[in-house]
């Protein structure tokens, strides 16, 4: 473990302050697994308002923020708590009352947005759309083969977002990422955003990522900052450090007076930060 002390990591405060109202996230991640969750409940905690948020298959994430109304507009493909929970119902309830702008999107056709953004082209060819509503709803087109081999194939936009947002289980003193287990779409969407910010698990050491760089994800010259929250998955997963607090997700979910707060409480950053106040 290094011990060295990096101009880019910042306290999760710090880094959430990064973040203006208005900003396009890309939230890494997938459903409980491994996102993003002490950095969006600090920003919840700053009142960031007017957000977007792009991500294949979001579920608590998108649902703290559009509980707590944070959010603006959003461009996803299946979202929802995932195991016993079923959908995001706060996330449901802001797009049926249209509190919030959708982009709906299917899984392939979001990363295919990215992939054209993180390859510095204006749109990405995309397969399996033909016959959807998703191509009227969003004005996608259709490009000719230019080869002849083949039907026309829709192409999807570019999708740059100004910060993609990261949950990981080390990071190096520079800025280095590396996840273990699935890394979901988190490479692509650090490909595609303006800058990275991390929450990591924890520093390792330099050297560490000298002897496995097949294991690092983003090197240390794309990161922007980073902070470092134990646990700070919660209540989702971070393999193979912790697994999904359910008990702590069917608490969340209750729709009652004083719920947010108190999930917002009981989360390892807050109290962290509480402690080091005493």
């Amino acid at each position: 473990m290094s011990t060295t002390t990096s101009k880019k990591q910042l306290s999760i405060s710090d880094l959430a302050a990064l973040v203006p109202d208005g900003a396009s996230l890309a939230l890494g991640g997938s459903f409980l697994h491994r996102g993003p969750f002490a950095l969006v409940r600090e920003l919840i905690r700053q009142g960031r308002k007017d957000l977007e948020i792009i991500k294949q298959s979001p579920g608590y994430d998108i649902d703290l923020l559009c509980r707590a109304g944070a959010v603006r507009r959003t461009r996803a493909g299946i979202v929802a708590m995932e195991g016993n929970f079923g959908l995001a119902p706060w996330y449901r309830k802001a797009v049926e009352q249209q509190q919030i702008e959708l982009e709906e999107h299917a899984c392939a056709t979001l990363t295919a947005g990215l992939r054209a953004s993180a390859f510095g082209v204006p749109f990405q060819p995309v397969g399996g759309v033909h016959g959807s509503a998703l191509v009227e709803l969003n004005g996608w087109k259709a490009l000719d083969d230019p080869y002849g081999q083949g039907e026309p194939t829709y192409v999807i936009p570019a999708i740059k977002p100004d910060f993609a947002v990261l949950h990981v289980n080390e990071v190096s003193p520079d800025g280095d990422v590396r996840v273990y287990g699935t890394s979901h779409w988190d490479r692509i969407m650090t490909r595609a955003a303006d800058k990275v910010i991390v929450v990591a698990e924890r520093v390792a050491s330099e050297e560490s990522f000298r002897t496995q760089p097949e294991l690092t994800l983003v090197p240390h010259f794309m990161t922007t900052a980073y902070a470092i929250v134990p646990g700070g998955a919660w209540p989702g997963s971070c393999w193979p450090e912790y697994e999904v607090d359910y008990p702590a997700v069917t608490a969340y979910l209750e729709d009652a007076p004083g719920v947010l707060d108190a999930h917002l409480d009981a989360a390892p950053e807050a109290r962290e930060t509480e402690a080091a106040h005493v």
